[in-house]
């Protein structure tokens, strides 16, 4: 499950990037295409957020993350680069 949740945490990492690439780039540009992506990024995001949150706390148990990583590791969600950084120091052994 620890291999499930690294592959999670790196593609909820891209899909917040490309929901921001979404919104900084193509916006400015083309309204249209950017109405187009929103849903599918969003949803995607959307998706791999939750299941890594449900991850996160199936796995604390196990992994014996004691309440400060825990709280870096929900919180490695909610920044730009933090759930690569979190996979680089707390998943190093998958």
């Amino acid at each position: 499950m620890l291999k499930i949740f690294k592959i999670t945490a790196i593609l909820e990492g891209i899909s917040y990037l490309v929901l921001f690439s979404n919104m900084l780039f193509i916006k400015p540009s083309n309204i249209e295409l950017y109405k187009t992506l929103l849903y599918p990024i969003g949803m995607s995001h959307g998706v791999l957020f939750i299941g890594y949150v449900i991850l996160a706390f199936l796995l604390k148990n196990s992994q014996n993350w004691n309440v400060k990583d825990f709280g870096f590791i929900l919180a490695a969600s909610l920044l730009p680069f933090g759930t690569f950084y979190m996979e680089k120091k707390y998943l190093k052994a998958v």
